[in-house]
């Protein structure tokens, strides 16, 4: 495989074309940003642990029946992907009452959701990426109505399957946020990345809600030890996937 030219730089990634029409090489950067990209910094190692976690994941997700746009991962920080065209929706899926959802309901930190909420949210950082309804996602042909239903119901698959694999790893699975993209047959596929990112994700032995913090949250809040906490999640995510390979 061969690297043409970059496609799209964004705050976590590069993206490059390949020799292969509809195949991209996406580079994971060490880069971090957060609340919009107003705060902006690095976390050491955090492209090539990102990555490694989102190639283990996205491969047991295809086991069970998920598509998603991962093809293979060359470099621990690189991983080839089928090209899609990103549908502009963040998918935001909510276990546990956290960040964004307490302070616009008032919900305290830590409460369980009665069930799983699924939200989305218009990816556009000019707008600072709004939460929006159905309507509006149809006011603006974000996406179709048949579209919105299928993305909602894979992201509730997604979640059931993310929350038992991070409970095996010792981690509550409280939220995260997806992508989803559309290839040349128009099929809708997972894409972009499940990680410390994308996720919050807090020790289930810890009960302290400071070190209990294993997500881009320690970076968000200035908590510290930031690498230390990728780098648990990453151990922890290779055991338990080497123990289900044996």
């Amino acid at each position: 495989m061969s690297i043409n030219s970059k496609l799209y730089e964004g705050k976590a990634k590069i993206i490059y074309t390949t020799d292969e029409s509809e195949v991209l090489l996406a580079d994971f950067k060490d880069d971090a940003t957060a609340f919009n990209a107003q705060k902006r910094g690095s976390i050491q190692g955090k492209g090539s642990i990102n990555c490694t976690i989102s190639s283990k994941l996205f491969q047991q997700l295809e086991v069970h029946g998920i598509k998603t746009h991962y093809i293979d991962s060359p470099a621990p920080n690189q991983m080839r992907v089928r090209s899609v065209k990103i549908v502009p929706l963040e998918v935001v899926v909510r276990n546990i009452a956290a960040g964004s959802l307490c302070q616009q309901t008032g919900l305290q930190l830590g409460t369980v959701l009665p069930q799983p909420l699924v939200e989305f949210y218009y990816k556009d950082d000019k707008l600072g990426d709004p939460l929006l309804t159905r309507d509006r996602i149809f006011l603006l042909a974000l996406a179709t109505a048949e579209q919105v239903d299928h993305i909602t119901h894979l992201a509730l698959q997604i979640n059931e399957f993310l929350q038992g694999f991070w409970q095996s790893c010792g981690i509550t699975l409280v939220d995260f946020k997806l992508e989803f993209g559309l290839d040349s047959q128009q099929q809708i596929l997972l894409a972009d990345e499940i990680s410390p990112d994308t996720c919050r994700l807090w020790d289930i032995t810890e009960e302290d809600p400071n070190r209990r913090v294993m997500d881009k949250d320690r970076f968000r809040r200035d908590m510290g030890n930031v690498e230390n906490a990728y780098q648990e999640v990453l151990q922890r995510v290779l055991k338990v996937v080497d123990s289900k390979n044996l």
